[in-house]
């Protein structure tokens, strides 16, 4: 079972520099043990806290102020990533580089700037012990900060190849949806095997990958988790409104606002490595677009401009143009109120699942997705730009 430090522990260790704290951390350079691979585990025991803080990339500074600025010597430690805090509350920091959000996390060891901690928490389930009667499988929601996972039979997806090769344990993140196809008690303790393809096969990007999970980690999803939001109001009557400028989204119907949230749309002004030129290829599209497809679980992989991605599971994918640009859940950062996608509107994953209800066309779990095409259309999504 993993063990997190005290406060005291933490200070002494800090005292004492950044190799104490990494003799602790997860050793990204010794020999991939294979072994860990198929070694099923227990949740370890979380922080005790209504939120809980994720570190989502490594290297991050825990300082003693809520201030990056370079002339300001405050950085106790350096966290690796999936390090766990307890979130006390966000307040408002001196952050220098160019960033819009100026937001800190203060938790009892220092502060954490707030885009690279993602806010989860603690919720385990009572998990079944056998497959409801005449059910192939389940969808099933991540609802603590992270379990680990057992992979069963041929490594094969970019994701899982790139953690074997950074030395990093395979992960489902508070926030991830999974379609889950049997259950085994063989090791102590409930676990269920997450079908990385199933149910809806081939073509979206996934690999055909099996991997089993301490059952507490996931709540079953039921219809009414998926029902749709205001089925009442014409769905004529329902738009959303994404300012790229200042990433935000609101969802309308008719002119009364009811819902808001912060957004991280397309990079844009990125070099492009083959031509040496400054690019938009991965911004947002500007204009009106439609709801057009929605799926509760994608994996996301491809080789794009710039850079690729795999990432699988992305929880409560509402398309929105094309099938390669959507309003999604994203729990690998909390940089809301930046651009920094890939074309994407990021929202957080509780954001993320609001909209698919609300949108049209409704989607319910056993028909996993649906599509609509015109003359048909889903809810109007008007994103909007200023050219200076």
């Amino acid at each position: 079972m993993q063990r997190y430090l005290s406060r005291r522990e933490f200070l002494k260790l800090s005292g004492v520099g950044l190799a104490g704290l990494s003799a602790l951390a997860w050793n990204r350079f010794r020999p991939f043990d294979f072994d860990m691979l198929s070694a099923p585990k227990r949740l370890p025991q979380f922080p005790n806290s209504p939120i809980i803080g994720r570190i989502v990339d490594p290297d991050i500074d825990l300082r003693s102020s809520p201030t990056n600025d370079p002339g300001v010597n405050n950085s106790i430690a350096k966290l690796p990533a999936d390090t766990l805090l307890e979130w006390n509350r966000e307040v408002i920091g001196n952050v220098v580089g160019g960033l819009n959000n100026q937001r800190y996390v203060e938790t009892p060891q220092g502060y954490v700037y707030a885009s690279v901690l993602q806010p989860t928490r603690n919720l385990p389930n009572t998990p079944i012990t056998e497959m409801p009667p005449g059910a192939n499988g389940f969808w099933a929601e991540v609802t603590v900060p992270y379990v680990d996972l057992a992979h069963e039979g041929v490594v094969a997806s970019p994701w899982l190849q790139s953690l074997i090769q950074y030395r990093f344990p395979p992960r489902l993140y508070y926030g991830q949806v999974v379609w889950i196809d049997q259950i085994r008690t063989v090791n102590g303790f409930v676990e269920y095997r997450w079908n990385e393809d199933a149910p809806h096969g081939y073509g979206y990007g996934a690999y055909g990958e099996f991997f089993w999970a301490d059952g507490a980690a996931f709540k079953i999803l039921s219809e009414e988790d998926v029902a749709p939001i205001s089925p009442d109001v014409d769905p004529n009557d329902k738009r959303i409104a994404v300012d790229l400028d200042f990433q935000t989204l609101s969802c309308y119907e008719g002119s009364t606002e009811v819902y808001f949230c912060r957004v991280s749309s397309g990079l844009k002004g990125i070099l492009d490595p083959a031509s040496g030129e400054v690019s938009d290829k991965l911004a947002t599209p500007v204009g009106n677009l439609l709801t057009h497809w929605k799926i509760v679980s994608l994996n996301m992989t491809a080789g794009t401009f710039g850079s690729g991605y795999s990432t699988p599971a992305v929880p409560w994918t509402t398309m929105i143009s094309g099938e390669g640009i959507a309003i999604h859940g994203a729990f690998w950062h909390n940089a809301f109120g930046e651009k920094r996608s890939h074309g994407c509107i990021n929202v957080s994953p509780e954001d993320a699942k609001w909209i698919f209800r609300w949108t049209t066309p409704y989607v319910s779990l056993a028909q996993t997705e649906m599509r609509v095409s015109l003359p048909d259309y889903g809810t109007i999504v008007v994103t909007s730009e200023r050219n200076f």
